[in-house]
């Protein structure tokens, strides 16, 4: 062997459901494990991971919930694995570049999506599930503050499914960067981007696709044509689960107004936002969240099983 070639591998370790599907060519759909331990409080983010997992079952796909535990990737998280991730405070939440330090130690890590998708396209899943997904930060031209999971998404190979990326982000921005990097982005049965809890972000998708088996063969022609990079497929959160898009907009414009009267930039100024739309909601926007979990797990399920029809489910 090369002095340059490593020897060491990644070990990955399957829960039993997860191993039969990926053996038999079923649909798979891999989730992140942030959301237990870095969403709601005991034991609703525990609740809420179960009815992710469940909407993935309805859709026809089997969910493979991702963390980090003992050294390993573990493929599918169990009934205890969920119950110990939502209830033992401190693990910590695990970004791509955070996953060789947390596998050598040894300890449990939440994924994030950019962690997942690594995770998943190891695994041999070809679709994911996110809520939203991060994007290019208001201000990026100074702080070149821009989501791992857009640079991620230039390098793995996945059909990703979500509801676009929240308001609080620069989604122009957001959607140039894609853009450059060639990621195809698909609107389902929708003709905006949408901004996770909010159906639209005022942009137009580039493309909208409604037929779940055409959308199932323009993400094989995308793997076939040798791109590199994931293909991003947006969903909005249903009608009535929504929060309205000029509120959270109006909210968002005032609190970068206060921001820059008290001096707040960089990472704080995300929080800082966050914060403002909260609490401009009422309290509207952590039940949309939950629904906006649940409907992009449902559809991911649906389309993963289409494109399993089609010969596309194995890696």
């Amino acid at each position: 062997m090369s002095p340059a070639m490593s020897s060491v591998s990644v070990p990955i370790t399957y829960t039993e459901e997860v191993r039969e599907a990926l053996h038999e060519g079923r649909a798979v759909v891999a989730l992140e494990s942030n959301v237990i331990t870095h969403g709601l409080p005991y034991p609703d983010n525990a609740a809420t991971a179960r009815k992710v997992e469940d909407a993935v079952r309805a859709g026809g796909a089997v969910p493979a919930t991702i963390c980090i535990d003992g050294g390993a990737i573990r493929v599918g998280m169990t009934e205890a694995d969920v119950e110990r991730f939502a209830s033992l405070p401190g693990i910590p939440k695990v970004s791509s570049r955070d996953m060789p330090v947390v596998l050598a130690r040894g300890g449990p890590g939440a994924t994030t999506v950019a962690s997942s998708v690594v995770a998943a396209e190891l695994a041999g899943i070809r679709w994911f599930s996110s809520a939203g997904i991060g994007g290019v930060h208001r201000g990026a031209q100074e702080t070149f503050d821009v989501s791992s999971d857009l640079i991620q998404f230039t390098r793995s190979r996945l059909a990703v499914v979500c509801a676009g990326a929240k308001m609080i982000l620069d989604l122009g921005l957001t959607l140039e960067y894609l853009e450059t990097h060639c990621v195809p982005v698909v609107a389902y049965r929708s003709d905006d981007f949408p901004a996770f809890y909010c159906r639209t972000s005022g942009h137009r998708a580039p493309h909208r696709i409604d037929d779940e088996t055409a959308l199932a063969r323009a993400v094989e022609a995308h793997r076939a044509l040798g791109s590199p990079t994931s293909f991003l497929i947006t969903t909005p959160v249903r009608e009535e689960d929504a929060v309205d898009s000029a509120e959270v907009d109006a909210a968002i414009r005032e609190a970068v107004t206060a921001a820059a009267r008290d001096g707040v930039s960089g990472q704080g100024l995300t929080k800082y936002l966050m914060r403002a739309v909260d609490a401009a909601t009422d309290g509207r926007s952590a039940k949309a969240n939950m629904a906006v979990l649940a409907t992009c797990a449902e559809a991911a399920g649906r389309l993963a099983a289409a494109h399993s029809t089609i010969g596309g489910a194995a890696a």
